[in-house]
């Protein structure tokens, strides 16, 4: 069955875990135009899940147990392996787990299996985010190294950014704060981009980075602000 969202997208309603939820394709993402409390403690979560000691991912865990719908939690998690490693993808999965008594699913029902789709998907996943930079992007990756242009469209946008669940917007305010979290500024500076690709006002990027700013020292918050001005053509 199909339904229009409040922000106007048309999304998919289906039972998961027993509870009505709207399936909006990752890449069909609705605009975000005000950063909510819910999307605010979801990008905290990611931050933390991606640089945050063990004590800090099982108080940002409890606080999104109570605060953030549990199908968002589990994508955030599952996309750290991305831009944090397996340990920590991991780690939050099992406290998830503890901390919300919430039991794994037997089958991963949103999984993209098929290779075709997988690429096809992750093509198009990742030219919204690139936007006018993305034919430069696979020229770049490829010079890198074949293995690391396949690995990216197919594993990384493909098979986990593609993932119904949870919308673009959201993934890529939550790449933001993994790759501020993280240090990693050349990659900050692209998803930067891609949250406004994605739907993502400038208003809420600002406000995201806000949300991970106590987490980060002075320095790299203003080298953040620099670079989001940068961004911005400020």
């Amino acid at each position: 069955m199909s339904m229009r969202r409040e922000d106007g997208h048309v999304g998919e309603m289906v039972q998961h875990n027993g509870r009505d939820t709207t399936i909006v394709p990752s890449h069909e993402g609705p605009s975000l135009l005000v950063l909510d409390a819910e999307t605010a403690d979801l990008v905290r979560l990611a931050a933390v899940l991606a640089g945050g000691s063990e004590a800090d991912i099982r108080a940002a865990l409890t606080v999104a147990a109570q605060s953030v719908r549990p199908e968002w939690v589990e994508e955030a998690i599952l996309q750290t392996y991305l831009f944090a490693g397996f340990p920590r993808a991991l780690n939050g999965a099992r406290e998830w787990r503890r901390i919300s008594g919430r039991t794994a699913p037997t089958m991963d029902e949103y999984a993209i299996d098929d290779p075709a789709e997988r690429a096809a998907r992750g093509q198009e996943t990742c030219a919204t985010v690139y936007g006018r930079f993305y034919e430069r992007l696979r020229v770049n990756i490829a010079e890198l190294h074949p293995a690391l242009d396949l690995w990216m469209i197919e594993e990384g946008y493909g098979k986990v950014l593609s993932r119904a669940l949870l919308d673009l917007a959201r993934r890529e305010l939550c790449i933001v704060a993994a790759c501020a979290m993280a240090r990693q500024d050349r990659q900050l500076h692209s998803h930067l981009h891609g949250a406004l690709h994605a739907g993502a006002s400038p208003e809420v990027v600002t406000a995201a980075l806000d949300v991970v700013s106590p987490l980060l020292g002075d320095d790299d918050v203003r080298r953040y602000q620099g670079l989001w001005a940068r961004v911005q053509g400020k």
